[in-house]
């Protein structure tokens, strides 16, 4: 177990941001469009041997040739504001068939991380993953934030469309976030690397469908992008939200008409005011969901 380093570049006090697989793939496209719209060089990966079993193997003229895991790579940048260090996993090392990681390889991955961090220098840490939330599809997502360090503070709190997680309604201060995004952050903190960990808003009703949620993900990019420092061209990750918002809405127009007309009252709600959705109300809407989804696939074998 370890890191394979293809090369050693020379980087200034640089940032690393990092990503997986989650819900509505919100981090993953953040962090990966940023990636690619930069054109960050691959240096280095996590060996996946003690964190993954092999998705398939390939096979070639007839003879197996290798194991195919999950990738789990380093990517550098240099810019004139402060060099980047990008981490993309395509998998969280779960255990006991939980989805997010959590325990011993969770911990071990996300030090293999921070080592490459300290290595090089690194100023700071940022995670991005996504909030559920008692939102509409049809509006703008907002960004929870979440730093690892109190005087981090007032800076987060200065973000445009943002949100500090302990501050939303009926979190009493507290909360949690689940898999890498983070235990990333946590470990960070006791490795004494500051962090934040920026997710973006996706609809409570489309949370348990393999749906990519990109609108969710270019709030978190307006954000990091400005923290950064950054310009880019937004349009890629525009063309996605226009795709995903079609296919959400074809979803969202074949629910029974009564759960519309209770999900269409999010449109108007604040966190402030009283439950717009009942827990009652809630577990309905997903039974629903759940069984539109299932029919659907049977149906005309669409994936939503």
């Amino acid at each position: 177990m370890g890191i394979k380093l293809y090369k050693e570049p020379r980087l200034e006090k640089p940032n690393l941001i990092a990503a997986w697989p989650g819900i509505g793939n919100v981090g993953i496209i953040a962090i990966d469009t940023l990636r690619e719209v930069l054109n960050a060089e691959e240096f280095g990966e996590i060996e996946p041997w003690d964190f993954f079993y092999p998705r398939a193997v390939s096979i070639k003229n007839g003879e197996l040739k290798d194991l195919e895991f999950p990738s789990n790579k380093f990517y550098f940048k240099k810019i004139p504001a402060r060099d980047l260090i990008f981490f993309i996993g395509e998998e969280q090392p779960a255990e006991a068939r939980v989805p997010y990681a959590e325990g011993r390889k969770g911990y071990q991955m996300a030090n293999l991380v921070l080592d490459i961090a300290l290595k090089f220098g690194c100023h700071r840490v940022y995670t991005s993953g996504a909030a559920v939330a008692p939102i509409h599809h049809t509006t703008k997502s907002r960004v929870w934030v979440v730093p690892n360090r109190q005087e981090l503070m007032d800076e987060v709190k200065g973000y445009e469309n943002a949100i500090l997680m302990s501050d939303i309604e009926g979190r009493v201060s507290q909360g949690s976030i689940t898999g890498l995004n983070g235990l990333l952050l946590g470990v960070a903190k006791k490795r004494g690397l500051a962090g934040i960990c920026i997710m973006g808003e996706v609809p409570i009703y489309l949370q348990g469908l393999p749906l990519p949620y990109p609108k969710a993900s270019k709030s978190v990019l307006e954000i990091l992008t400005k923290n950064l420092g950054i310009r880019i061209e937004l349009k890629g990750i525009e063309d996605m939200v226009e795709q995903a918002e079609r296919r959400i809405e074809d979803f969202y127009q074949r629910l029974p008409s009564e759960v519309r007309e209770q999900l269409d009252r999010l449109k108007y709600g604040t966190y402030a005011e009283p439950r717009l959705i009942t827990e009652d109300d809630q577990k309905r809407i997903m039974e629903h969901i759940d069984e539109l989804f299932k029919k659907g696939k049977q149906d005309d074998k669409r994936t939503f």
